[in-house]
């Protein structure tokens, strides 16, 4: 039977360009890499965010693919991409889910354990 599986890598970095702590704005910058870990082809449709501040304001960010892209992943192959969040403390949170189907119409979840939005030389 066909199995269908994505597996994902998270990378995060601050943006102090896009940062202004007087402001209580953060910005970090994220990087996923998503490879197809299945044995069937299959493609991300959608994906949803909770974005969650230190204070634990959390927003919900849902669409269709990611960065304007709904890649088709054979088996063996990866997808990167890199986009951004702003928080209004300087730590925080993501986690979330791809929503994704496969070439014969299955229909399979994609979670996102949660991952730190943090400047990691700040925390030392």
């Amino acid at each position: 039977m066909a199995r269908p599986e994505f597996t994902c890598t998270v990378s995060v970095r601050p943006l102090p360009e896009q940062s202004d702590p007087e402001q209580q704005v953060h910005a970090y910058a994220y990087t996923i890499t998503i490879r197809n870990s299945g044995d069937v082809a299959a493609q991300l449709i959608a994906r949803q965010w909770q974005i969650t501040d230190h204070r634990g304001h959390v927003e919900q960010v849902r669409g269709l693919g990611v960065v304007g892209h709904q890649p088709l992943l054979q088996p063996g192959e990866a997808f990167e991409y890199t986009s951004w969040a702003q928080i209004a403390t300087p730590q925080g949170s993501m986690q979330g889910c791809y929503y994704c189907i496969t070439e014969d119409a299955h229909w399979f979840e994609v979670p996102v354990p949660e991952f730190a939005l943090a400047d990691s030389a700040a925390l030392h």
